[in-house]
């Protein structure tokens, strides 16, 4: 008896469509799977005048305190570049002290080490994360959303004006 025609026979090939060009591979590896997390780790003492300084500087922002500084949780980090461009910014306006961009994307988690506006090396990401205070490995691994953290402050939305008086803690001048 003949084999149906639904049945593959010897030596029929399976049917395969390759595509023109490569933009569904490019198109897939822009989605990942995991939401990009980017947060620079900065000396500031806490977390509103960590969202002031990144206010006046131009950068979106989620200001995080923690033990051993405030973590600006950057709002845009789907692009490196911009991530990169928003280290810079924040480096320039704290340029007394390194920051250390983390940078969480594709499931490889990258620190770099930036001061005054100027990337200075590649550290080794485990390393950072060994000493890190738990707030970071929550909001950089964990998963955890950074409106669940308590004490953040925004920059979005602060005026120039309430930067300013942030950062110069409020006080007046006095005659």
């Amino acid at each position: 008896m003949d084999a149906a025609p639904d049945e593959p026979r010897a030596g029929d090939r399976p049917s395969v469509e390759v595509p023109d060009d490569l933009s569904g591979l490019e198109a897939a590896a822009a989605e990942p799977d995991e939401p990009v997390v980017a947060i620079v780790v900065t000396q500031v003492a806490g977390a509103r005048p960590l969202a002031a300084a990144c206010s006046l500087a131009g950068v979106d922002v989620d200001a995080v305190p923690s033990p051993v500084g405030a973590l600006a949780v950057l709002r845009d980090a789907a692009d490196a570049a911009r991530t990169a461009e928003a280290a810079a910014a924040i480096s320039r306006m704290l340029r007394t002290s390194p920051v250390i961009l983390m940078d969480r994307r594709a499931g490889r988690i990258q620190a770099s080490r930036w001061s005054a506006g100027e990337k200075e090396d590649d550290l080794a990401a485990g390393l950072v994360l060994s000493g890190a205070p738990d707030v970071l490995d929550e909001l950089l691994v964990g998963g955890t959303p950074v409106g669940e953290v308590d004490g953040v402050e925004t920059s979005v939305g602060m005026s120039r004006w309430a930067a300013m008086r942030a950062l110069s803690g409020g006080r007046r001048k006095r005659d």
